[in-house]
């Protein structure tokens, strides 16, 4: 601060002295140019002159020295602003650096804490590597002395079993097949303990719910105890007129069965004739023909074959109304109309004794109750269930089972994936792959299981309950079999010295499952085995 004070002093003498220098220049001029008449003294004029720069010498470098002052303290002033500047920036970089030596103290410190722990870890590490050398090689003489156990258990093994065939009798693989026997009953055992226990647990709420279901829905369908058969019988007001009926020479009876298909039985019994084909469409326009043929009482081929005509097309108008009627109970709006008259040609079959057309109707109400339960569309149910035996209307015409066959006319006729492959899966001929086709089936099984729904013919059902018994007695440890309930129940008794609880849910088991393989039959069948133990004492 005083050296610019100084230097700022300095300039203003400079400047003085120059300003004199230039007045006494000027003077000096002055002078010269007055000519050869000049004096060594100066005159007035020349001194007012002189004084006067000389004045204004002097108030330049006043005001030269006033703002050199000026300048000075300015400068002073920056100068008292940057040392409070440096001595900040001093303390700051000062403090910083205390800052930053404390950091690097404390990194180093950090730095040689972990170098301590990595030397502690890799001394750790070479222990344990030492350690796990030592293992090794324990565990190759462990391994080394197993070896030659192995070997010896294995020489031990053989004289072993060559002393229990010697003893025993058996050889090495019939013994081997009673072991996998003994292994497979122990299997068997232990299964069923765990298919019990699980079934125990889905049994509780399924059956509950599935009871619940079908109950409502056999409750809510209301239907005939019976059902309607087909009727081949065909009774005459007197038995005059079976000979107009046979014809002269029998012409009458011939030209009956060249035009209508149909074979006429005429026998002994009393105002009643037969009627027997395989189409019960062509065989009860037969029986409506040779009706009209009666009630006309002129039978001749030309009557023959105007009647049949006439019965033709009256049939065709009953299959038709027949199919429409039942679209209308189930509310069904849209079908193609042949479907509709396929449905209509099953009001004239049967299968064991019960109406195909009205076991479809039947079978479409329960589903759409049961789809009504389930939160599902009724109207697909009662769509895939009423379409379900359709093709029993053309079995006589085609080959192969009744199923393939409507699930290729429903796909035929436009009907919707889910429908054709409930029909094709209802028989398990194709693999049931959606709900509605398990409904149908549940469906199908209820109408045809209740109580006069069906009949069978008595060598049939004989031979069913005689193979079912034969079926039971089978089985190792069974001592009686008793088919019941219509052949709907097997009881079977067995030994309770040689069959255990758990032996006897096997027994159950095997059972049922040879009956799903071997026999067919409507609804379900229980199978119940009995174990019974009895102790007998005699008092004396």
């Amino acid at each position: 601060m005083e050296t610019a004070v100084v230097v700022a002093l300095t300039v203003a003498v400079l400047v003085f002295a120059l300003v004199a220098i230039a007045a006494l220049v000027v003077l000096v001029r002055r002078t010269g140019a007055a000519g050869p008449n000049r004096s060594d003294e100066p005159t007035p004029e020349q001194l007012s002159v002189v004084q006067a720069e000389l004045e204004k010498a002097r108030r330049e470098a006043g005001e030269i020295r006033t703002k050199a002052e000026a300048d000075a303290s300015e400068i002073l002033t920056r100068s008292e602003a940057t040392e409070r500047t440096a001595v900040q920036l001093r303390k700051e970089v000062e403090e910083e650096t205390r800052v930053l030596r404390n950091e690097l103290k404390e990194l180093r410190s950090d730095l040689e804490r972990r170098e301590k722990r990595l030397a502690e870890r890799e001394q750790r590490l070479d222990e344990e590597a030492k350690r796990q050398a030592e293992r090794g090689r324990q565990l190759a003489e462990t391994e080394t002395e197993l070896a030659d156990r192995r070997a010896e258990l294995l020489r031990m093994e053989e004289e072993r079993r060559a002393i229990l065939e010697r003893v025993s009798g058996f050889t090495a693989e019939q013994a081997k097949a009673e072991l996998v026997k003994e292994i497979e009953n122990q299997a068997k055992r232990e299964a069923a303990l765990i298919v019990r226990e699980i079934e125990g647990a889905a049994r509780k709420e399924g059956e509950k719910r599935a009871t619940k279901i079908v109950t409502l829905a056999v409750q809510r369908v209301a239907t005939e105890q019976t059902a309607e058969s087909v009727v081949s019988v065909l009774h005459l007001p007197g038995d005059e007129m079976k000979g107009r009926i046979i014809g002269r020479e029998g012409r009458n009876i011939r030209a009956f069965e060249s035009t209508t298909g149909v074979n006429l039985i005429i026998d002994d019994t009393p105002e009643a004739v037969l009627l027997s084909c395989f189409d019960p469409v062509r065989r009860e326009t037969a029986r409506l023909t040779l009706e009209k043929l009666v009630l006309d009482g002129r039978i001749h081929p030309q009557r023959i074959e105007e009647a049949y005509e006439r019965s033709r097309a009256e049939v065709q108008d009953l299959c038709v109304r027949a199919g429409e009627d039942a679209l209308v109970e189930l509310g069904i709006t849209d079908m193609h109309p042949e479907l509709i008259t396929l449905l209509g040609q099953l009001r004239y079959r049967t299968s064991y004794g019960q109406n195909v057309l009205k076991h479809l109707i039947e079978s479409a109400h329960i589903a759409g109750i049961m789809a009504s339960e389930l939160r599902m569309d009724p109207m697909l149910l009662k769509r895939c269930t009423l379409l379900h035996d359709i093709g029993k209307a053309l079995t006589h015409e085609v080959e192969g089972s009744h199923a393939l066959i409507g699930a290729e006319i429903a796909r035929r006729y436009g009907e919707h994936e889910d429908v054709v492959h409930a029909i094709e899966a209802h028989h398990n001929e194709v693999e049931v792959r959606t709900v509605e086709a398990v409904l149908t089936q549940a469906a199908d099984a209820i109408s045809g299981s209740r109580p006069g729904a069906r009949r069978e013919s008595l060598e049939a059902y004989v031979k069913r309950l005689e193979r079912l018994e034969e079926i039971a007695q089978s089985y190792d440890g069974v001592e009686k079999v008793f088919a019941m309930q219509a052949g709907r129940e097997i009881r079977v008794m067995v030994k309770p010295d040689a069959v255990d609880d758990i032996q006897a849910q096997v027994i159950a088991r095997d059972v049922a499952k040879q009956v799903e393989e071997e026999l067919t039959y409507p609804g379900q069948i229980r199978i119940t085995v009995v174990r019974e133990s009895r102790a007998i004492e005699f008092a004396r």
